[in-house]
C-alpha cells in the first residue's frame, strides 16, 4: 500500500528520518487508510516505526536473480526476486498437503518412526554414519522407513505412511540430493498390482487439483511394461538369459556399453542397463514391473515368474519417482536373501542391505500379505512443476564449499 507522509503530520526529524529509508528497509505505518483523487488506495501516516534495517541492497525485483549458485545458496534472495520460486515452493507446500490428504481420506494413519537408526535398510544405498555419545555407539542417517514400517503392519496398524526425510551418502545430480523428502505407505492385505492402481490414481489426481499444464500425460492408465523386456528392447540384451554376472558383463561389452564397471555385481549391472539406456527414454509416467529378485530383497517371489519378484519402479521426463512391492514376508525366505546381501557386500558391492535380525524377529511373529511404496517427494514435485533439476524445488540444498 502507498503512504502518503506529510512534513506538517509527522515533524521535520521523523519525515526527514521516513524519506531517507533504503531500499529494503521494513517499517510499520499508524495512520488512516483514504483514496487519492486518481483512486490509489493509500495510508495517510500518522507515525511510523522501523522494524528492520536492510543493511544490504536486495536483488532487483525486475530483473529478478539469475544466478544459479546465489538462488540455491541464498535462497532467501531468490524468494526476495522471483515471483516463480514463491510460487513453486508453495506448490510443493500443497503437494504434500494434498498426498497427505489423500492417504487420511483413505484410512491411513501418520506414524514417525527413527530417523537414527542402529542399522540402516529398506533400499540399496551408502548411509551418512554419526556417533551417539551417551550411548557411545554409531548410528546411521536412515536410508528409507520400510522396515520400521512393516514392523507396525506386523503389530496390527494395518494401513501405514510417513512422510520425511531420508538421506543417502551418495552423488548429487540433477535428479540426486543426499537428502530428500520420501513418503512411504503400507497397506496389509495389498499387493503390488493394488499399489500401482493407487498410485495412477494419486498423482492423475494432484495433477488436476494443482492445474497441472505441461507436456507430461498424467491420466491413467500408464503402461506396465517387464523390466527384462523393456530393457532387451531397447539394448538388444536379454537380462534374464545371462543370469551370470561375467556373461552379463561379457554381453554388454559385446554390444558396446564400454563404460560398464569390472568391478559391478550382476544387479548393479542389470541397474546400469535400466538407469542408462531406459529411464532417459521414458517421458509418460510408466511402470517397469517384475525385476530379478536379485535386485529385490525385500520383493515376494511373483506368484508366476521363477527368479522374479512382484516389484515396480514407475518412470517420468526420464526418471524413477517412485518404487513398489508385493512385500516378502517370509522370514526364513528373508533371512536367505539377507545373506545373498552379505556375499554381494564382500563381493565389493557398497549398496547392499546389511542384515538385520530385528526385522527378522519381527517377520517371524507374521506379517499380512502387504503392498507398500516409497515416493519421492522431490522428484513428484519436479514433475508436477516442470522443474528439471532436483536443487530448485529443495528449499536449501546441499552444496560444495
Amino acid at each position: 500500500m502507498q503512504v502518503h507522509a506529510r512534513e506538517d503530520l509527522l515533524g521535520e526529524e521523523q519525515f526527514e528520518l521516513l524519506t531517507s529509508l533504503d531500499l529494503g528497509d521494513l517499517v510499520g505505518i499508524d495512520g488512516t487508510a483514504f483514496v487519492t483523487k486518481r483512486g490509489e488506495l493509500s495510508l495517510a501516516a500518522t507515525g511510523w516505526t522501523l522494524l528492520a534495517k536492510s543493511l544490504r541492497p536486495p536483488p532487483d525485483k525486475h530483473h529478478g536473480l539469475a544466478d544459479i549458485e546465489t538462488r540455491y545458496r541464498h535462497r532467501e534472495l531468490d524468494l526476495i526476486a522471483n515471483a516463480e520460486a514463491r510460487e513453486l515452493f508453495m506448490l510443493r507446500s500443497r503437494v504434500i498437503a494434498l498426498v497427505r490428504r489423500w492417504l487420511d481420506d483413505r484410512g491411513f494413519i501418520e506414524v514417525e518412526t527413527p530417523v537414527l537408526q542402529p542399522i540402516y535398510g529398506g533400499a540399496l544405498a551408502r548411509p551418512f554414519v554419526t556417533h551417539h555419545n551417551q550411548l557411545d555407539r554409531d548410528f546411521f542417517l536412515r536410508i528409507a522407513t520400510e522396515l520400521y514400517l512393516k514392523r507396525l503392519i506386523v503389530g496390527g496398524l494395518e494401513k501405514v505412511y510417513e512422510l520425511g526425510k531420508d538421506f543417502r551418502n551418495e552423488g548429487v545430480s540433477h535428479k540426486h540430493n543426499p537428502e530428500f523428502t520420501m513418503i512411504e505407505w503400507y497397506e496389509a492385505y495389498a499387493d503390488y498390482e493394488k499399489v500401482m492402481d493407487d498410485l495412477e490414481t494419486l498423482v492423475s489426481w494432484l495433477a488436476d487439483e494443482v492445474g497441472y499444464d505441461g507436456e507430461l500425460d498424467f491420466s491413467a492408465p500408464w503402461p506396465r511394461i517387464p523390466l527384462a523386456e523393456v530393457i532387451e528392447q531397447q539394448t538388444g540384451i536379454d537380462v534374464l538369459a545371462h543370469r551370470d554376472r561375467d556373461d552379463l558383463f561379457a554381453q554388454m561389452r559385446d554390444k558396446g556399453f564400454m563404460e560398464v564397471d569390472a568391478g559391478d555385481s550382476w544387479p548393479q549391472l542389470v541397474d546400469d542397463l535400466l538407469s542408462k539406456h531406459v529411464e532417459p527414454k521414458l517421458k509418460n509416467p510408466t511402470f517397469i514391473i517384475d525385476y530379478p529378485v536379485e535386485l529385490s530383497p525385500f520383493a515376494k517371489a511373483h506368484r508366476a515368474k521363477e527368479g522374479i519378484v512382484e516389484r515396480f519402479e514407475c518412470f517420468a521426463a526420464g526418471m524413477e519417482f517412485s518404487n513398489a512391492f508385493t512385500e516378502l514376508n517370509d522370514p526364513d525366505v528373508q533371512r536367505e536373501r539377507f545373506a545373498a546381501q552379505t556375499r554381494l557386500a564382500a563381493e565389493g558391492d557398497e549398496e547392499t542391505q546389511p542384515h538385520d535380525e530385528d526385522f527378522l524377529q519381527a517377520l517371524e511373529y507374521g506379517m499380512p500379505p502387504t503392498g507398500g511404496i516409497g515416493i519421492g517427494i522431490d522428484r513428484l514435485v519436479m514433475l508436477l512443476s516442470g522443474a528439471h533439476a532436483i536443487r530448485e524445488v529443495v528449499l536449501f540444498p546441499a552444496m560444495r564449499d
